[in-house]
Formats: structure tokens, C-alpha cells, sequence
């Protein structure tokens, strides 16, 4: 899963980028700090795979994966020119979803590029710099299709739609809004890598007093979240500066510091619990001596197609899936235990592999 950092100068986005990567990504209290595009990778944290790993003894333990790719802050003006966000747009085209961060806290230390402190300002600001970007690139990709349309039907029905597209942006929509039922159509719109095509996960980073009750009566949070549930998408709180501390501590001391603050989960965990969430993401599992492994897929992906993810060959030669839930191997201690309760099936190609499921997978090719 890849996911891209988009918000405007200040809000605590390269802050809360380090936090998640520990990557070191410059961070202060000026404008267009960071200038080149960072990326970190970061470990899904998840306890099951330790479990595993101590089963059976395995000599490797692989989590799935994140990777954050951070642009300088995005400002008004920003596809004309201004600023430096909008040379890197090109950076998060490729992304699975975007993570806009926003400024929900005041506080006059922090400059703010506007002036005063208006999530809803701030977002309008994002949602048209990335408009902008992708009608450039429409204009460019009609400008090729139109040559290629005289003769060619297939250019014809695509012209069309990128006109179709092309009237949602000007028209103040994201290209998230546009749907089709052909579904060739819609693979072809997601072929373009359009930014406001993306699913939205909306930071909305608050003071260090406003995150213990999840910022229930902050104002700002609140429009944010109307805002997020008006348009299919997901908020999750943070405060940046307090992500900033919990990075540097140890599991131990990490997991002791946020019961002190009366808080639950970390921002990494809200953040993958929401983008999980979005994007219909699940995790299976594969363990053994030489390595127990977590592996990420949409949810309703069938055996073959799951086993596609660890090598083409698993898929093209699919047989059949030895499939035991997680909660259940533990509790039989092994998988010839398993077994013998019946709790190890057999299943086949329509099988829909589900969250937690502990899959080996029998194939011949």
C-alpha cells in the first residue's frame, strides 16, 4: 500500500511524516521546508505475526508494508507556479490513497500560510490546487486522443469521457465523484492516476489537550468530520508533536506514555486501521521454519488470486488452500492439533480468503 501526504505549509505534515517513518524528513516552523519528495517505508504492526514466528519457530518474520511519500506543502497558486508542492504532484499519482493532513489547532508559534487557522478553508485551498493538476492532465491526454479519434472508435468512447471528466473538475467536483457502469470505462479513469480520483483519509492534527477525548469538542475536528463523512471519507485525530515523542520511545515505553495520556491507539495505528479500512484492505497470513509472513489484499479477493500475491506460480498452478483462522491454530498449538479438530479445511478456487486466515497454499506447475 502506498500513500501519499498532501496539506498546506505548517499544518504538521512533515512532522507527523517522521513520526510514522522515523525517516528524519526536515521539519520547522517555516514555509516549503521540504523540497524534495521523501518516502519511508513503514513496518503494519500487528501482534498475530509474532505469534506465529514463535510457533514455529521461524527464522524470519515479514509484516506487510506502508510507504509515505511526503510533497512540500501545497499553496494557493500552487499549479501555476506557486510554491514548490505542485512540482511533486507527480510523486503521489501513483499512490493508493491520499492522506491530507489538516491544521486543527491554534496556536500563534506556529505560522499559518492564510493567516488564521480554517480547516475548511484549507481543504477547499488542497481540493483545487489538485483539480488544477489533474485538468492538465486531461487537456494533454484529449489533445493526444483527438488526433487518434478520426478513426478509431475506441478513441472515440475515450474522448468522451475524458470530457465527461473534464466537466466534473470544472465544475468544482472531484473526478471521485464521476462513476460509469461499464467497467472497462471505469478502468480506463483509473488508468489516469487522476489525484482527485483518490480515496481521502483526513488528519486532522489537534493540540496535545484535545487528543485524549478524541477532540470531541473541537470545532474544527468536528467540520472536518461532516466534511469527511459527506464525500465517503475517513478522519482520524492526531497530534503530531506528541507522534513526534512516541517515535523516539521504545514498544514498552511507547505503549506506557499513551495510557498515561489516556489515549488508545498511536496515529500509525489509526492511520492503517482507516486506510485499511478505505481501500477494502485485509491481511493473510503464510508461516513456517523459514518464514511466517503477513500479505496484503482487497477484501473478496478469491484463493488463486491470494496466492498470486507470493508468486505467479502459486496462481497458475493453484490447486487448493489448507486454510485455519488465526484465534483457532493458537488455540490448538499446532496445525496437526488443528487438524484433528477439524478446524484445518480444504477449500478450493471460489474460496474468498478472509482477514486472519492462515493459508498454505498446494499448487503444481
Amino acid at each position: 500500500m502506498k500513500l501519499g501526504i498532501v496539506g498546506l505549509p505548517n499544518v504538521g505534515k512533515s512532522t507527523l511524516f517522521n513520526s510514522l517513518t522515523k525517516a528524519g524528513a526536515a521539519s520547522a516552523n517555516y514555509p516549503f521546508c521540504t523540497i524534495d519528495p521523501n518516502i519511508g517505508i513503514v513496518a503494519v504492526p500487528d501482534e498475530r505475526l509474532k505469534a506465529l514466528g514463535d510457533l514455529h519457530h521461524s527464522r524470519k518474520v515479514t509484516p506487510a508494508t506502508i510507504e509515505f511519500v511526503d510533497i512540500a506543502g501545497l499553496v494557493k497558486g500552487a499549479s501555476k507556479g506557486e510554491g514548490l508542492g505542485n512540482q511533486f504532484l507527480g510523486n503521489i499519482r501513483e499512490c493508493d490513497a491520499i492522506v491530507h493532513v489538516v491544521r486543527c489547532f491554534e496556536d500563534g508559534n506556529v505560522i499559518h500560510v492564510d493567516g488564521s487557522v480554517d480547516p475548511m478553508r484549507d481543504i477547499e485551498t488542497i481540493n483545487l490546487e489538485l483539480i488544477f493538476s489533474d485538468l492538465e492532465v486531461l487537456e494533454r491526454r484529449i489533445a493526444k486522443t483527438t488526433k487518434s479519434a478520426m478513426n478509431d472508435k475506441g478513441a472515440r468512447r475515450e474522448l468522451e469521457v475524458l470530457g465527461e471528466l473534464k466537466a466534473v473538475l470544472e465544475g468544482g467536483d472531484l473526478a471521485i465523484r464521476y462513476h460509469n457502469d461499464d467497467e472497462d470505462i471505469m478502468a480506463f479513469v483509473n488508468s489516469l492516476c487522476l489525484l482527485t480520483a483518490k480515496p481521502v483519509i483526513y488528519a486532522a492534527n489537534v493540540s496535545e489537550d484535545d487528543l485524549a477525548d478524541d477532540a470531541a469538542g473541537n470545532p474544527h475536528v468536528q467540520a472536518v468530520r461532516r466534511y469527511a463523512g459527506e464525500n465517503d471519507s475517513k478522519v482520524f485525530v492526531i497530534c503530531a508533536s506528541i507522534e513526534a515523542e512516541i517515535s523516539e520511545l521504545s514498544e514498552d515505553e511507547k505503549a506506557e506514555y499513551l495510557e498515561a495520556l489516556g489515549i488508545e491507539k498511536s496515529g500509525l495505528d489509526k492511520l492503517i486501521s482507516a486506510s485499511y479500512d478505505l481501500l477494502g484492505l485485509l491481511s493473510f497470513l503464510t508461516t513456517g521454519e523459514d518464514e511466517t509472513r503477513a500479505w496484503t489484499i482487497t477484501r473478496g479477493t478469491k484463493a488463486p488470486q491470494a496466492a498470486g500475491k507470493i508468486h505467479t506460480d502459486f496462481e497458475r498452478g493453484f490447486i487448493r488452500a489448507e486454510v485455519i483462522n488465526f484465534k483457532d491454530l493458537m488455540e490448538c498449538g499446532s496445525a496437526n492439533a488443528a487438524k484433528e479438530k477439524g478446524l484445518m479445511r480444504l477449500e478450493g478456487k471460489e474460496y474468498v480468503v478472509k482477514d486472519g486466515d492462515v493459508i498454505l497454499f498446494r499448487f503444481n506447475v
